[in-house]
């Protein structure tokens, strides 16, 4: 297999708003896309549907991040489910397949891809987030983050809803992180379901500046929160959709850096833990996306 794709070239790659793919699984080389329309996700936008929000509340997936990325990305690289079962970016699968059947051919991640992004995760840009039921791995996304910037690489589902509550948590925690953007690269009817809508590149390109903008020198990043210290001011970010920010409360307040996503996982879990201690995460995440979808 060739080489892995240079890391610092993709990195620029990312930050100028391309991004790569292959024509076949086996395929050793790659190409760059700029597309012309961009699909994103306002992560005040969400929509949460309320059999997503019921899903959420009883918790009928465990979720996590980081744990499992390798197998997030061959679960995204395997066979897709036919188009009418609602793809939901790229080469992945559907919650409207739980059996991953209705193969419609290749995939756009080569081994190539996949091996760069296993070295990506390594040195800290790329992160899962995985969805479990009864230990077994059946939902998940994955994506490269940098300053308040996430690109939605691609998402898989073995059970109904599982990528969908794998995107519900993302969107939490990006918010909670302080994140500013997040790039879904192509639309489908899937992803506009969830609240997600199509813009130009001019207008991406733009937004992708501002969220790639200089910080002040005295800003510090702060450091999720191990103790309930602070909960209320970030439970207040979540359900505002970034008020919180903007008083100077949550993690992406003026001055402050934006989190990466383990660490706004982290934060999450740890503030919807303080919320309520009769609470499940789920719930507290379901509750704070329904108040601003």
């Amino acid at each position: 297999m060739s080489d892995i794709i240079d890391l610092p070239l993709l990195m620029l790659a990312y930050r100028s708003g391309i991004f790569p793919m292959a024509d076949t699984r086996d395929d050793t080389e790659i190409f760059w896309v700029e597309p012309k329309k961009r699909g994103i996700l306002p992560l005040d936008g969400f929509h949460c549907s309320r059999s997503l929000a019921r899903n959420l509340r009883r918790e009928r997936f465990t979720v996590t991040c980081n744990t499992a990325f390798d197998a997030v990305v061959e679960a995204c690289a395997a066979p897709r489910p036919t188009p009418d079962e609602g793809t939901a970016n790229g080469g992945t699968a559907s919650d409207g397949s739980a059996d991953g059947t209705g193969d419609t051919g290749d995939t756009w991640i080569s081994k190539r891809i996949a091996a760069t992004y296993h070295a990506l995760h390594k040195a800290g840009h790329a992160h899962s987030i995985e969805c479990w039921r009864d230990g077994a791995l059946v939902g998940g996304l994955y994506g490269v983050g940098f300053d308040r910037v996430f690109c939605g690489e691609s998402m898989f589902a073995r059970e109904a809803d599982a990528s969908k509550v794998a995107l519900a948590w993302l969107v939490a925690a990006l918010r909670m992180g302080g994140v500013e953007l997040l790039d879904c690269q192509f639309i489908t009817g899937h992803l506009a379901s969830l609240g997600a809508v199509e813009i130009s590149q001019r207008r991406y390109l733009d937004l992708l500046r501002h969220a790639q903008r200089a910080q002040p020198k005295y800003a510090q990043r702060t450091q999720p929160p191990t103790t309930p210290q602070g909960a209320d001011q970030r439970i207040s970010g979540l359900a505002s959709a970034g008020a919180a920010a903007a008083s100077g409360a949550g993690a992406g307040a003026a001055g402050a850096l934006a989190w990466a996503l383990p660490e706004a996982f982290d934060a999450l879990l740890a503030v919807a833990k303080s919320a309520d201690s009769s609470s499940s995460p789920g719930n507290f995440i379901a509750q704070s996306l329904t108040h601003t979808s």
